[in-house]
């Protein structure tokens, strides 16, 4: 949706075309990114097949992107302890964060706050659809404010049990409330992606907000899709039998 709208713009405003790669440059480029695009195959296969778990995989694509940055070039061993010291800070701040968040969730299941959420949305909305809709406004206003990781940690033991019951499967909840959130990552105040954005073009916030409102119509009209279509996002875990 977002690339048919961005060749609408560019067709409108009769942007410069780059010329096109030949069959023989993308085969080039192909061979050069063979291995890396592999990475892929071997994680979600691995899972898919059973050969190993999530944790597992991610253990395992780290070692392989470890191997190949190797190869390649791009690092050597002597890079290896500041990468290993700045993938302990960023393990630190992410553990963390689920320390926080469990403690969250405990005192959410003490004081049964998902059972009395799932009771008053079923008790205030007669209509599902209308629940699943209160459900993702809500989320989008969270995502304004807060980074998908503690969103989803908190929030996920609150909402899951009202969603279940309404009949909406755990899958097709979980990649709603993920596209949700990832919407929160480009509005203010806190859109992280936003202010990446605002700092790589060299421009102040305030001037992508104008173009930006397009954008944000096109992905909250996809998620409303997602939401209300199942077959949009579950026709492929279903194909693999999750």
């Amino acid at each position: 949706a977002l690339m048919g709208y961005i060749a609408y713009v560019a067709i409108k405003r009769k942007f410069s075309k780059e010329k096109r790669s030949t069959l023989k440059e993308i085969w080039t480029h192909f061979r050069k990114a063979f291995f890396s695009l592999l990475l892929l195959v071997i994680v979600v296969g691995g899972i898919v097949a059973g050969i190993f778990t999530a944790t597992e995989a991610s253990v395992i694509a780290v070692l392989y992107a470890a191997i190949l940055a190797l190869i390649y070039g791009d690092i050597s061993t002597k890079d290896f302890p500041d990468v290993l010291l700045t993938s302990a800070k960023t393990t630190a701040v992410v553990m963390f964060l689920i320390c926080t968040s469990m403690a969250m969730s405990w005192l959410f299941s003490f004081e049964s706050i998902p059972e009395l959420m799932s009771s008053f949305l079923l008790e205030q909305f007669s209509n599902k659809f209308v629940i699943f809709l209160v459900i993702n406004i809500v989320l989008l206003v969270i995502g304004t404010f807060m980074d998908i990781t503690p969103a989803v940690l908190i929030f996920t033991p609150i909402f899951l049990p009202v969603v279940v019951a309404l009949g909406m499967e755990p899958v097709h909840f979980g990649i709603v409330m993920v596209l949700n959130l990832c919407i929160g990552l480009c509005t203010p105040p806190v859109g992280t992606i936003l202010f990446v954005g605002s700092g790589v073009a060299k421009i102040s916030v305030s001037q992508v907000i104008k173009p930006l409102l397009p954008f944000l119509a096109i992905m909250i009209i996809v998620l409303l899709l997602v939401l209300y279509i199942p077959q949009i996002s579950m026709f492929l875990p279903k194909l693999f039998g999750l």
